[in-house]
């Protein structure tokens, strides 16, 4: 499976740090975020990624390169006019040839097993599959909801079909992880601002089964000064660890 690492906001909470260096780039013990990321999906088998830049994205391509350094291949989507999730993923569509593909934020910091992610979703077999989590603050992150049988009811209270049930889901915030079909691209325009998340609610109002994947492990969007000084201390007490990441499937 290939995948797709958003990388093209400006990180404007992060001011003055992301003035002069991308978001993706601002490092943590010593590695850059999208480095972290980058391990974690070589761990996982999947060494195929697409990139989108915009804000000081050349700054990120000199960093990464082609990839080979990581045992991976790396290419790139440099946007001119940020178009945001959906429409960063279809601007690189012909990518993916047709087949279910990975994305995540290349901004976050977290341990997830890509490959029980991925098995999830074929066998499930769903539109898209989103990576939920428990917080003690998912209303101000956008509350999914998700039923018994793990598929997804509403995103931010929308979506909910006419026929949807109305006992009580599990409310969950999204962790910024999908794995995605491209048909779900399908009638998006190219070249314009689109939202994953509008598309997904289209979906669900029109009664297509997105699936919600649960994740226990550490995360963190690294979003404020705040959190990113907790993701630094985190990584130093081992909560995550990068040597691992380092040392799996070694090239």
């Amino acid at each position: 499976m290939k995948a797709m690492i958003l990388a093209a906001g400006y990180g404007t909470r992060l001011r003055p740090l992301t003035e002069s260096l991308p978001k993706p780039l601002l490092p943590i013990l010593g590695a850059p975020l999208i480095v972290w990321n980058l391990l974690l999906l070589r761990q996982h088998g999947l060494t195929d990624v697409i990139i989108n830049l915009h804000h000081l994205g050349h700054l990120i391509e000199k960093e990464l390169g082609d990839g080979s350094r990581f045992g991976m291949h790396l290419s790139y989507s440099r946007e001119p006019i940020v178009l945001g999730t959906g429409g960063g993923m279809k601007e690189v569509e012909p990518f993916f040839g047709g087949e279910p593909f990975l994305v995540l934020n290349g901004d976050t910091v977290l341990e997830l097993d890509c490959q029980a992610l991925i098995r999830f979703h074929t066998e499930r077999g769903g539109l898209a599959t989103m990576v939920v989590r428990d917080d003690p603050d998912v209303e101000q992150w956008g509350a999914v909801e998700v039923d018994a049988q793990q598929r997804v009811v509403s995103i931010n209270g929308q979506g909910r079909g006419p026929a949807s049930p109305t006992r009580a889901h599990q409310r969950r915030m999204f962790a910024g992880v999908h794995v995605v079909h491209p048909r779900v691209l399908r009638d998006m325009p190219r070249g314009q601002e689109s939202s994953i998340i509008d598309a997904y609610i289209r979906a669900l109002v029109q009664g297509t089964m997105i699936l919600g994947y649960e994740m226990d492990g550490y995360w963190s969007d690294v979003g404020t000064p705040e959190r990113y000084a907790k993701a630094q201390r985190d990584a130093q007490a081992g909560l995550i660890n990068l040597a691992a990441r380092r040392e799996a499937n070694c090239p």
